[in-house]
């Protein structure tokens, strides 16, 4: 069997997909394009990070969906940063909140807690 990296694919489901945009293109400094709804009976709004299909890692969206609540799931998804304080740092900027600063996890480098402006938990993770 070939081993494979098990995250393939992401969703961070919001309550206003404006805001979510906001805080997730300020605290990383990128610009999310829209994706159309998979399933035009039951349309979704969608967000996409910016990905490379040739790089290592996976890509995901800002997902609105009618009757779906965010903030009250327990999967957290860490976004890869070359220094985490960096984006950290922009955080309460886009009107998120520091669940937990950067902190050392041993010899995988470091991580940070944050919450968006739509009640998710991210991480963020650095090496350094």
């Amino acid at each position: 069997m070939e081993m494979k990296n098990p995250v393939g694919w992401f969703e961070i489901y919001v309550d206003d997909i404006k805001r979510a945009q906001k805080f997730y293109e300020t605290v990383f400094q990128l610009a999310l394009t829209e994706l159309l709804s998979p399933t035009p009976e039951e349309p979704l709004q969608m967000l996409a990070f910016p990905s490379d299909m040739k790089e290592f890692g996976c890509s995901g969206a800002l997902v609105y969906m009618e009757g779906f609540k965010s903030g009250a799931n327990s999967t957290i998804v860490y976004f890869s940063c070359a220094d985490c304080k960096v984006e950290e740092d922009r955080v309460v900027g886009a009107n998120g909140t520091i669940f937990k600063p950067k902190m050392a996890i041993g010899e995988y480098g470091f991580v940070s807690l944050v919450v968006d402006t739509e009640g998710n938990m991210i991480g963020l993770h650095s090496l350094k």
